[in-house]
């Protein structure tokens, strides 16, 4: 019983709202529904304080801008205390990542020139040949033949000569006779030289450095001219090639140094030899092409690698992450102080998020970026703006910029 009179009494002392009068003219005390015209309760509310009205109401017909104002928070109020951090621009390397792989410069089918026998093989599958060492022999028999009677026939066409110019100087031959003979000599050095070279073409020579692969010719088979005696993979110079998004094609000039990483852990530098004038249609990206010295043979073709291709330096700010803010349309970037303590805002490009910061381009050479307080302002706001000395990233970042490869 004790509780519900306890109850009852803390619900009189409440205030009833009833709505659609205007602001502050639907509200009344509950007791005032048991005592109308007043009376020992209504007394006893009143005298405790509890309904007492706050010595300063909240007029809810003001804007918050003009309650600001009224309450010293408003455009007249004292200036923001902010930390800025004064920042010049470095001249950092710039540097776009490809993913790839090696591919052999060429892979030459060395072919037989002419038809024949396999009789020898001078080279097995994988090993390494240079220019112009042998790699299959025909069979020489008929060939040779002809070689030795086309030399005879040239001996004897010589020895005709010989005797038509003796017998023109002693005036036993017409003058005209030496023609003929002539003719006849050079007939024959023509013809040895068709079987010289038919002999020549029986063996099959590289005109390039590699490695030996297959098809490899047998011996014993015959081969027809235009069949591979063997397959030769050009490896010195390797390529690498990769494609270039479309976004940062127009970082990419012929002859810029790449450095490149195989899975199996190679390394090796090299150039840009080629970029593709049109895009791959499905990928919207540009194929390009390393060329890479490998001398020593020890990059293999068609293993998976990176590239890092340096496209020369550009003035770049390295902002702390924690610096980066949102403008009201949603754009990524900073907030400065500029002359006379005004915020402002300046969008940035990110080329690179590393350890010692963000590497951003497109701003000023030198800025005074707002490290602490910048969520809390507004461009053209003026601010109480301090300076705040610690390095970023704690450390100098001319050293983090040399030691980390930009992504």
């Amino acid at each position: 019983m004790v509780i519900v009179l306890v109850l009852a009494v803390w619900l009189a002392t409440g205030t009833l709202v009833t709505g659609g009068k205007g602001p502050g003219n639907g509200e009344k005390p509950v007791i005032s529904l048991i005592e109308k015209n007043g009376g020992p309760l209504t007394n006893a509310v009143e005298g405790s304080g509890i309904n007492a009205k706050p010595s300063e109401e909240i007029d809810p017909a003001k804007s918050i801008a003009e309650r600001n104002e009224e309450s010293g928070n408003g455009a007249a109020a004292a200036p923001r205390s902010v930390r800025i951090q004064v920042l010049t621009a470095k001249a950092m390397p710039i540097e776009v990542p490809l993913r790839g792989r090696t591919k052999a410069s060429a892979s030459v089918s060395v072919v037989a020139q002419t038809s024949g026998i396999v009789q020898t093989v001078n080279v097995t599958k994988g090993q390494t040949v240079k220019a112009g060492d042998t790699l299959c022999t025909l069979d020489q028999g008929a060939r040779k033949l002809a070689v030795d009677q086309a030399q005879a026939a040239v001996a004897q066409a010589q020895t005709a000569y010989d005797s038509n110019q003796a017998l023109v100087k002693k005036g036993l031959a017409a003058q005209n006779t030496a023609l003929a003979a002539q003719a006849a000599l050079a007939s024959a050095q023509t013809a040895l030289e068709s079987a010289q070279l038919e002999l020549a073409r029986s063996t099959i020579k590289t005109d390039v450095a590699g490695i030996v692969e297959d098809p490899l010719a047998t011996v014993g088979s015959l081969l027809a001219a235009g069949t591979p005696c063997a397959t030769v993979v050009q490896l010195d110079p390797m390529l690498f090639i990769a494609s270039v998004p479309e976004a940062k094609i127009g970082y990419a000039r012929l002859g810029l140094d790449a450095a490149v990483t195989t899975v199996t852990g190679s390394k090796a530098n090299g150039k840009v030899t080629y970029i593709a004038s049109t895009a791959d249609d499905a990928t919207r990206s540009f194929p390009v092409e390393i060329s890479i010295p490998n001398t020593d043979g020890k990059l293999r073709d068609g293993v998976t690698a990176d590239a890092i291709v340096n496209v020369g330096t550009a003035p770049v700010q390295v902002l702390p992450q924690s610096s980066l803010t949102l403008d009201d349309n949603g754009v990524l970037g900073i907030r400065t102080v500029e002359d006379g303590n005004k915020v402002a805002f300046h969008a940035i490009t990110i080329l690179k998020d590393a350890r010692d910061g963000v590497w951003a381009v497109g701003l000023p050479n030198t800025i005074n970026l707002i490290t602490v307080g910048q969520d809390f302002v507004q461009p053209g706001q003026i601010v109480d703006a301090k300076t705040d000395d610690t390095p970023i990233g704690g450390a100098d970042t001319s050293a983090a910029a040399s030691s980390e490869q930009p992504s």
